[in-house]
């Protein structure tokens, strides 16, 4: 195991410095942002002394040798726009973000495994019809189409709750209420097709015959081995949470990490647009490889 999680963290450097290479080259192929960063109507030397001032008059080859270097070297540079480190930048943007993904996360694990294990302990009834139309639903409508819906109603309307900002407890309920409602309506879908994958095993039968209770049967012998879907999914929707939920955090003007990479690009602010992506990707690599490591301690039988 610790071999594997070894080869996992020399790939995921690769991985990271490949990604980061490729922003790099596209950023500086596609556009000047030096016209971003001086006055309308600034002189041609004023646009040289810019351009001089951030190394972009240098030659491509030279400038990404050094990118390479401070980037191997864990500086990833000043920000263009904001004057300072981006390593001191990140971290207050990601700890809101963070303060926002762990709601949406609790509130998005309990309503999928309640929807989706009670709609596959009593298929075909009532209870199993509602939990699918709902799941269909809250699947259909994009995340910031609700999000404007709840911020006409309580914002707007009824003026129960902030319209946005990160101020106050009452400013993270429209927002972990969109998140966590979209994100729970694919994982109760796929929590309930799992679990019935496994009611008809011949395990479970033997747990039905042996008496125990239903409930018994489904927590305890059906849904761990039915976690593995569930998991990959859970994993896949916390990595895209942790990266920042750009629609939902421009939605309600949340100062969080996905706002922050929107700012970055149209502001075309290279150095924080790259530690943007380089912290996505390392988030990205960082949940997959937690998958992995518990779908081994799920199924016993997994072996690295």
């Amino acid at each position: 195991m610790l071999g594997y999680l070894a080869r996992r963290i020399v790939l995921s450097v690769l991985v990271v410095t490949l990604i980061a290479s490729f922003l790099f080259i596209v950023l500086n192929t596609t556009g000047d942002p030096v016209i971003l960063l001086v006055p309308e109507n600034a002189s041609p030397e004023q646009f040289e002394a810019v351009r001089h001032s951030l190394g972009l008059d240098r030659p491509l080859i030279v400038q990404y040798g050094a990118f390479l270097k401070r980037l191997v070297s864990g500086d990833l540079g000043d920000s263009w726009k904001l004057q300072r480190p981006v390593l001191r930048i990140l971290p207050y943007y990601i700890v809101n973000t963070i303060r926002l993904t762990m709601p949406a996360l609790a509130l998005t694990t309990i309503l999928s495994l309640s929807m989706g294990i009670l709609a596959a302990a009593r298929r075909n009834s009532l209870v199993d019809l509602f939990a699918t139309l709902a799941a269909t639903v809250g699947n259909s409508m994009p995340v910031f189409w609700s999000g404007i819906l709840l911020i006409m109603l309580f914002a707007v309307k009824l003026r129960w709750l902030p319209v946005g900002g990160a101020a106050g407890w009452k400013s993270y309920i429209m927002p972990v209420a969109s998140i966590g409602f979209f994100m729970a309506a694919s994982l109760a879908r796929t929590t309930r097709t799992s679990i019935l994958e496994v009611l008809s095993a011949d395990y479970v039968r033997t747990a039905r015959s042996k008496g125990l209770r239903e409930s018994v049967v489904i927590l305890k012998h059906a849904l761990r081995n039915a976690a593995l879907p569930i998991i990959t999914v859970l994993g896949t929707q916390l990595g895209t949470l942790l990266a920042g939920t750009v629609v939902t955090e421009t939605v309600y003007n949340w100062p969080g990490i996905g706002r922050l990479s929107v700012e970055a690009v149209m502001g075309r602010d290279y150095p924080l647009t790259v530690g943007v992506v380089v912290f996505f990707a390392a988030v990205f690599i960082a949940v997959n490889i937690a998958v992995d490591l518990a779908y081994a301690w799920l199924d016993p039988r997994i072996r690295y």
